[in-house]
């Protein structure tokens, strides 16, 4: 015994380390790194009764008024892409924000980080889709910024927009997280993984079966019909980074609730699935541009999903899960085999820089 001790030697573990003394492209993915940034150097820095809300934007009252206030950037690689460009996308994606809180979408602002170099026809194509959106979306842009940085430093453009939004008189109580409880149905409303797969092809330079569009649209027509057909909607969520697995974490670790997702009932288009089985990419962690989920009671789930499929954006929404009390703080999928796993929140980055 003393002469193995004598002999003894130190073993170093594989694992990787994650980083916590600089920043990594995962801490900009959505997923565990950017939830645990959020929370020791934001959350402690800022906090406050709005930022609590932990919303994709803040509700705030004014003067009787209820407002609805977000803001997003938006360094997406490369600029257009196929079904869009980082102009429409910066104004859906912010339209989509306010709509998540339930409020109308009615003024943006812009700021634009320009790249020495950066060719004049690119940046009108960008505004100009830009125009076109708000237009499309009722809004207005009515304030911005625009800076110029030394070539090599900026990569194009990249574009950071604010809304302000109105939740009118027929929303009662609180959209959000805070809201939602054992009990309600997760309805998606459309399939899933489109925006990132569309965006990886045209980066790498990949080509399948059939062209992949990313789905970049305003989601707010769709849930304006909700809001007047009179359903109780507890959250609406869009599911950008990390997808709508991510966005489920967050919900559930919020709410110390469990939500049980069926496999068999996401909608994922047939060359999506075929894409993300060749990258090794799971669907559910893959992000959107144009897809969000709903939470409402089980007694309405029949009617929420005929408002859903008359409005175009929203035209495939289905089921995929409900909320029950336990096991807390988990997300879990009953697959199509029977068996049933843990859908984890992303430690890294599947697809960085796609919004």
């Amino acid at each position: 015994m003393a002469n193995a001790k004598s002999n003894s030697f130190n073993l170093s573990c594989p694992v990787p380390r994650v980083a916590d003394d600089r920043i990594v492209l995962a801490h900009g993915g959505g997923g565990r790194l950017t939830h645990q940034l959020i929370e020791k150097i934001f959350i402690p820095a800022f906090s406050n009764d709005a930022l609590e809300q932990r919303h994709d934007g803040a509700v705030l009252s004014l003067n009787g008024a209820r407002l609805a206030f977000t803001t997003d950037s938006f360094v997406v690689r490369p600029l257009i892409f196929p079904g869009g460009n980082i102009g429409d996308l910066a104004v859906n994606g912010t339209v989509n924000d306010l709509a998540m809180c339930g409020a109308r979408p009615m003024y943006l602002s812009a700021g634009f980080i320009l790249e020495e170099g950066l060719e004049m026809e690119t940046l009108r194509t960008v505004v100009n889709s830009m125009q076109q959106a708000a237009a499309s979306a009722n809004v207005m842009l009515v304030t911005g910024d625009t800076k110029v940085v030394d070539k090599g430093k900026g990569d194009g453009i990249f574009v950071n927009t604010s809304g302000i939004g109105v939740l009118e008189g027929n929303v009662i109580g609180t959209i959000g997280p805070a809201s939602v409880q054992p009990g309600d149905v997760v309805l998606v409303s459309g399939d899933i993984g489109r925006h990132g797969i569309a965006i990886l092809s045209v980066r790498e330079g990949l080509e399948f079966e059939a062209r992949i569009l990313s789905d970049c649209a305003n989601v707010w027509p769709a849930v304006e019909a909700l809001m007047h057909a009179g359903i109780e909607i507890h959250c609406l969520r869009d599911l950008t980074r990390g997808g709508l697995a991510t966005t489920l974490n967050e919900i559930a670790a919020d709410r110390g609730v469990c939500i049980k997702l069926e496999e068999s009932a996401i909608a994922v288009d047939e060359v999506v699935q075929g894409a993300c089985e060749i990258l090794g990419l799971d669907p559910l962690y893959v992000a959107n541009e144009g897809r969000f989920a709903v939470f409402v009671p089980a007694a309405q789930v029949e009617a929420a999903l005929d408002v859903l499929k008359k409005v175009p954006v929203s035209q495939g929404a289905v089921r995929v899960g409900k909320v029950e009390s336990s096991p807390e703080r988990l997300v879990i999928l009953q697959s199509r085999i029977g068996g049933s796993r843990v859908v984890d929140m992303l430690s890294g980055e599947q697809l960085p820089r796609i919004c």
